[in-house]
């Protein structure tokens, strides 16, 4: 019974199986729903402009905006400035990551820990992430290390309370059933409370990361003389709101592909984990 079992399922599992052929027509149709609200509001934006609702210098047409965007990959100036924002995130947020990430296992692990740190840093946190910058200016001046101390310090805040709040919420089931197959503290570590704690860890990565780009928009604008933010603030001076809207969505297509990546790595770091209504 077991083998003609096992001879039945294999067929399924070498041709993709129900379950992947349902898949496909379901990831296709979360996808046509998902661009629903975005055609709309480009055929609205289009009719707008079209019919000359707005000026042009309040609300260009789409085709202004794109043609701005093909100048600005022809003569470079985009590619580089999103290379340079691309890098400041990139090392921000590994540094706040990072320190979230110990941080948080350790309060998270040790009671001790907990009640010498956790009242600093809930009154720390309080202070919005740009009330720092006057500080930071007098300390590190206005240059690469401001933004990059800006943004590492927003990623860190979710990273710190995901991390701690994931490993304290750990099923004590878990912690018994590693406790009686006799896992050491690393082991019970590696084994049991952390992959546990997967969900709540990458849901304070993915904060962190929607964090580090709005910080680092909001830094460039305030003291940088390249990146996206910086293309914002030149774009408003000059009164050119499609080089505004080129950046922003520049920015927004890249947190996209961040998130959709982080939600990724989740779902692969998560795959012992029983699908739902099985």
């Amino acid at each position: 019974m077991a083998g003609g079992r096992a001879v039945a399922a294999f067929p399924l599992v070498a041709g993709g199986g129900p379950a992947v052929r349902r898949r496909a027509p379901e990831a296709v149709r979360r996808l046509a729903t998902g661009l629903v609200v975005p055609a709309a509001l480009l055929a609205g934006w289009q009719v707008t402009a079209a019919n000359g609702w707005l000026p042009e210098q309040i609300l260009p047409a789409p085709a202004v905006v794109l043609q701005t965007a093909r100048d600005g990959l022809d003569d470079g100036s985009l590619l580089a400035a999103t290379v340079t924002s691309l890098g400041r995130v990139a090392r921000g947020f590994a540094a706040g990551g990072a320190a979230g990430l110990l941080l948080g296992a350790a309060m998270g692990l040790s009671p001790t820990a907990r009640r010498l740190v956790h009242p600093l840093f809930l009154a720390l946190s309080q202070v919005p992430v740009l009330g720092w910058v006057p500080i930071l200016v007098l300390l590190v001046g206005l240059d690469e290390a401001l933004k990059l101390i800006v943004i590492a310090w927003a990623a860190c805040l979710p990273v710190v309370l995901g991390t701690m709040q994931g490993i304290r919420d750990v099923p004590p089931a878990y912690l018994e059933l590693g406790r009686a197959l006799s896992f050491g503290r690393w082991s019970q570590l590696r084994t049991v409370v952390l992959p546990a704690a997967v969900p709540s860890i990458f849901t304070g990565l993915r904060e962190g990361l929607a964090n580090s780009w709005q910080t680092l928009v909001v830094v460039e604008l305030l003291a940088s003389y390249e990146g996206l933010g910086y293309l914002m603030t030149y774009g408003r001076q000059l009164f050119q709101l499609e080089l505004v809207l080129v950046a922003m969505a520049v920015v927004g297509a890249i947190g996209l592909v961040l998130h959709l990546l982080l939600a990724a790595l989740e779902a692969r770091l998560q795959r012992w984990r029983p699908a739902a209504g099985s």
